[in-house]
């Protein structure tokens, strides 16, 4: 028996890779480049579409706990970030292009799994054997309509936003400084200070500048970890300046004084040749986006790799139709992994794909694995994925909040630290506990 997985991007080539690993033969279909999302452009696997950062690296963070969690589980993903990253402070950024290359190699080569390039339509029937749907947030219409249909309905939409990408040697380095936040050294980040004027100035530009319009049918549900930046705007004059503009921990060495807003730049590549617009996601027009933008200190000659744009997410309303393992509780042969599950971001959409994987291949088996313990970053994720919320499901990034609470005597200035130590003991032990029950499943049996 082999098990499919439909989709190529970070969860599906993860659980394609965890399932080869374990001697089991995956058949791993992805519909590019027969087909291309309208926010896709390159035929690699495990292509990033929004930031090349998979955020913080620091075990002082829920990002960073989960990201040391998959390295012992050994992720594909990890390996990859690791192998290709980029300087970007405490966070973890890769080269996109050297990034998914790895991906795709790493997967070509193995020899017990098989890559399809073809589009899905309809949900495979039972006798087809088991099924990982990792389609991510841009599922095709076609298919995304098939799982509704198959499901009896629970598929939600709502709409992410990309930042621009700009060529660094456009860039007026004479305006920038280098630095990261509280870094006493040069920093990874190139920041364009601003004074309350030119902040207003801007603010109220993105305000007023002519924005892409949907469809009628289409309705604006986004994301609140990540929205555009003329949403936050709207919120109120300041809002800007106290989220992607806070000048919070930056002092510009031409005044020595901390500025009233700034715009970040992260490295996009190894070679320094592009840098992403931190927090600077969009659907202003493109032409209103090169205006606006060249308003920044710095940016007045800025030339866009990429401009910003807004894409369709879709998710299932999982605490209602998957069990536990993530299998649709009307089709148990089917199981769902990533960010069509409601959990949001790279890592996020990799850790699921990743313990989903796990658990598939011990399921097809009889075997009844032990869920990851909510004490972990992964365990903490997949509750979210099980628990029906008191309003609308939503999508979420890994939090601390996700994670079980340290006991009450722990200190607050030591909560973190105890937090990611308990993790990482924890996700420890249950791999060890998922690998003895491979361990005793005869591979033939596959």
């Amino acid at each position: 028996m082999n098990i499919a997985v439909i989709g190529g991007g970070l969860a599906g080539c993860e659980a394609a890779w965890q399932l080869a690993s374990r001697g089991i033969e995956v058949r791993l279909v992805e519909m590019k480049p027969m087909k291309y999302s309208p926010a896709h452009v390159s035929a690699n696997l495990g292509e990033l579409v929004c930031s090349n950062s998979l955020r913080s690296h620091s075990l002082q963070a829920a990002p960073g706990i989960l990201k040391e969690e998959m390295r012992l589980l050994n992720s594909l993903i990890i390996e990859a970030a690791l192998a290709t990253r980029v300087p970007a402070g405490t966070a973890l950024a890769v080269d996109r292009s050297k990034f998914s290359s790895f991906i795709t190699e790493k997967i070509k080569t193995h020899p017990l799994v098989t890559v399809e390039r073809r589009e899905v339509h309809s949900l495979p029937p039972e006798r087809e054997g088991p099924v990982i749907v990792a389609t991510g947030p841009l599922t095709s219409e076609t298919l995304a309509s098939a799982i509704a249909d198959r499901l009896g309905g629970g598929g939600l939409a709502f709409y992410d936003a990309i930042a621009p990408i700009i060529y660094a040697d456009s860039l007026d380095r004479r305006k920038l400084f280098r630095a990261s936040r509280y870094d006493s050294q040069e920093g990874d980040y190139l920041n364009a200070p601003m004074d309350e004027a030119t902040y207003r100035s801007l603010v109220a530009e993105i305000l007023n500048a002519e924005k892409v319009s949907l469809h009628a049918f289409e309705d604006y549900s986004y994301f609140e970890g990540c929205l555009p930046i003329e949403e936050l705007a709207r919120r109120g004059p300041d809002t800007l300046a106290y989220g992607p503009m806070k000048p919070v921990g930056l002092i510009d060495p031409s005044t020595g004084t901390t500025p009233f807003a700034v715009v970040q730049l992260r490295m996009e590549n190894k070679e320094e040749t592009l840098y992403n617009m931190v927090g600077f996601q969009t659907k202003m027009s493109y032409s209103e986006q090169e205006r606006v933008f060249r308003m920044i200190p710095g940016l007045e000659k800025a030339e866009f790799a990429r401009l910003g744009s807004i894409h369709r997410n879709t998710y299932l309303d999982a605490p209602r139709y998957l069990d536990d393992f993530c299998r649709s509780t009307a089709q148990p042969h089917i199981l769902f992994a990533g960010q069509i599950t409601g959990v949001e971001g790279y890592i996020e959409s990799t850790a699921s794909g990743l313990v989903v994987a796990l658990m598939a291949g011990l399921l097809c088996r009889g075997q009844v694995p032990p869920l990851p313990p909510t004490t972990t970053a992964v365990g903490g994720l997949l509750r979210h994925t099980r628990t029906i919320p008191r309003r609308r499901y939503e999508p979420m990034n890994v939090n601390f909040g996700l994670m079980d609470a340290p006991p009450k005597h722990v200190p607050k200035r030591e909560k973190r630290t105890f937090l990611a130590t308990r993790a990482l003991t924890d996700i420890q032990s249950w791999k060890d506990a998922i690998e003895s029950l491979y361990e005793s499943v005869d591979p033939r049996c596959y």
